[in-house]
């Protein structure tokens, strides 16, 4: 995957797509979902691999909402893999049972995360290891696919020591464990207070290296601290809603906001090579490690402008 992306920078690298945008909770800090959405058809879901798969994509990883309330989720994921595509899924893990897992087993899921935010739950967030801990353990005896715990700092999240809690139980159990601020509605970081801070870097610390600098760049962004980087989305990091429009990110949606049926290579080199505003104080930790790929090379310019359609008003806007 990396050896494909270095030598070319025309495809994406990842796709995060929507199937499902209810969720069956209600967490205070998320954007991401509603209570009414029906699933995207099934035919429209393979129509939409199959443009992922011929723009060259490597990744697609099913988001939400929640996606395991999608009733033909498993054909959705058995899609992917016979394209040759690397498959993951975001989940809160309410839904998982032994059998569920054995069934995802069979579809061929590559990787699973499950966000927990505290360890008892509270007014901010159901997602909490008390009411999870049973899932962990039948995900840990059924799962074969890779398994990561992602914890949360900031938010309003009431208690900060709760993640190092949540991440040394993930590791007991043979997951892996990461950690993420808690953003505010457009994706930008909320300073952490002094005792966030600590446990956001401790808990880096449990995490596995993959960039020899992205933990200089994790440490800006517990600290405060602008990032001067390179943002790809829209290029090496496209978003599906369930609308089947390609945005930015989860937190930046209405750009550009093409419809991913007619989305070109065009778009793609366009994406490439525009500054987004909003990339010196993003939190979203995917886009930042899909990027880094092509940090060394292609600078951007923040003059390039492009005609894009808002997702929620249907109206013409400017980037610039």
């Amino acid at each position: 995957m990396i050896g494909k992306a270095l030598a070319s920078t025309d495809h994406p690298v990842m796709a995060h797509i929507v199937p499902m945008r209810r969720c069956n909770l209600s967490c205070a800090y998320c954007n991401e979902y509603d209570d009414f959405s029906p699933p995207v058809p099934l035919e429209v879901m393979y129509e939409r691999i199959e443009k992922l798969h011929s723009l060259g994509t490597n990744i697609i990883t099913i988001s939400g909402g929640e996606p395991l309330l999608h009733p033909e989720l498993d054909s959705i994921i058995a899609r992917i893999r016979r394209c040759g595509i690397i498959e993951g899924m975001i989940t809160n893990g309410y839904l998982l049972t032994a059998e569920r897992i054995q069934r995802l087993n069979k579809a061929g899921l590559d990787h699973l995360q499950i966000s927990i935010d505290n360890v008892k739950p509270d007014d901010i967030s159901k997602k909490s290891l008390k009411v999870l801990d049973k899932k962990l353990q039948v995900l840990a005896r059924y799962a074969e696919f890779h398994v990561n715990i992602n914890s949360v700092v900031g938010g309003g999240v009431h208690n900060p020591q709760d993640a190092l809690v949540i991440g040394r139980r993930a590791l007991e159990l043979g997951f892996t464990s990461t950690i993420g601020i808690i953003h505010d509605g457009d994706g930008q970081l909320k300073p952490l207070k002094p005792e966030e801070r600590e446990v956001y870097l401790e808990m880096k610390k449990f995490e596995k290296t993959n960039y020899s600098r992205f933990n200089h760049f994790q440490e800006a962004i517990a600290h405060g601290r602008p990032n001067d980087w390179r943002c790809r989305a829209g290029a090496r990091y496209l978003y599906i809603c369930e609308n089947g429009l390609v945005h930015y990110c989860s937190q930046q949606r209405g750009y550009p906001a093409v419809p991913l049926k007619d989305y070109s290579v065009d778009d793609i080199r366009r994406e490439f090579l525009t500054e987004k505003s909003c990339a010196p104080h993003c939190t979203v930790s995917c886009v930042h490690q899909i990027s880094y790929i092509d940090h060394w090379r292609a600078p951007q310019s923040a003059v390039a402008l492009t005609a894009n359609v808002d997702a929620h008003s249907g109206e013409l806007v400017q980037i610039e």
